[in-house]
């Protein structure tokens, strides 16, 4: 069935993505999520290989493979589930992989406390859960993030449309801060319209519009975000950096590089652990790679941040936690 579907909508050059299976790893929602029913582990598996497989065969090259998961299970449950790809998939799986989403409702589903501007922390925390579980069937970081579902519905009590658009602005802003921090490539709101206004659940309000098609404010907020934050082309002046935080450690220091294809694009950039600045290593070409050293000793459990300006004035932070060094 997997090929079947590769070789029917492959050949469309605006098909870009195949997504096999939904959110295998929760199996406590049989209406919405694939864990619940036998045999979704090796469906997962053996899907994205065949898909993959398919797709180099038939040489759809803009076609790339994931799966999502859906934050968060119980410790135990992720386990057994990251551990069963590992084992059962290994190297042939992990390398069949283009991208894998993840699917994140603070305030909502987990964590369930609807706390304002508790969303940003409630995001790192998934994106940082999901890179440690998935490096033990090793994925490597490479491999994308694509944040595939996240929301906040409106409905009755505290769910007003207000409170919608503000829990938007807070989390769009939370990925765009770290995407580079976590290889975030991609975001997708759910969802376009309200399945049913009027129910008393608000499990059918996610959409930033009524089931009428009739916008809330959250729907011109998201037009804003995506014409200020959305890449057009990686040419565009207006498009988000493709930068990244690297972090190494030599004879008792860290040393922070940033680097990337648009580092030429970088006017200036400020290193600081903790409250700390880094002195940037000027022998270092912005053409290549720009470098703090010594950036501190013997501390542990520090947010290393990258300050950057580009070229046109704007502005970025990237971040990454480091331990203790030598």
């Amino acid at each position: 069935h997997v090929r079947e579907v590769v070789d029917r909508f492959g050949p469309n050059p605006r098909v870009v993505g195949i997504q096999v299976t939904n959110e295998v790893n929760l199996s406590i929602s049989p209406d919405s999520s694939d864990g619940s029913y036998a045999g979704a582990r090796d469906a997962l598996i053996k899907g994205v290989e065949a898909a993959k497989d398919e797709a180099r065969k038939r040489g759809f090259s803009q076609l790339e493979i994931g799966f999502n998961w859906a934050y968060r299970g119980d410790p135990s449950s992720e386990q057994s589930f990251w551990t069963y790809l590992r084992d059962h998939g290994g190297p042939t799986f992990v390398r069949s992989l283009d991208w894998v989403g993840v699917d994140a409702y603070p305030g909502t589903v987990f964590p369930p406390e609807d706390t304002p501007g508790g969303e940003r922390d409630a995001l790192v925390n998934a994106f940082s859960t999901f890179r440690c579980y998935a490096a033990i069937p090793a994925i490597p970081k490479t491999v994308p993030i694509h944040v595939e579902e996240n929301g906040y519905p409106t409905g009755p009590g505290q769910r007003t449309y207000a409170r919608q658009a503000q829990s938007m602005d807070t989390m769009v802003h939370a990925v765009n801060d770290f995407r580079g921090t976590f290889g975030i490539s991609d975001y997708r709101w759910f969802n376009l319209r309200d399945g049913d206004t009027t129910s008393p659940n608000f499990q059918q309000q996610y959409g930033l519009m009524t089931d009428e098609y009739q916008p809330k404010p959250a729907f011109g907020l998201y037009r804003q975000l995506v014409a200020q934050l959305g890449a057009r082309d990686s040419g565009s002046p207006s498009a988000p950096a493709r930068l990244v935080l690297g972090v190494s450690c030599r004879r008792g220091h860290w040393r922070a590089t940033l680097r990337g294809p648009d580092v030429a694009r970088v006017r200036s950039v400020a290193f600081r652990v903790g409250n700390r600045r880094a002195r940037v290593d000027s022998r270092s070409p912005f053409g290549r790679s720009i470098s703090a050293r010594r950036l501190h000793r013997g501390r542990s459990h520090w947010t290393l941040k990258a300050r950057v300006t580009l070229a046109g004035g704007r502005r970025l932070s990237l971040y990454r936690t480091v331990g203790r060094c030598g």
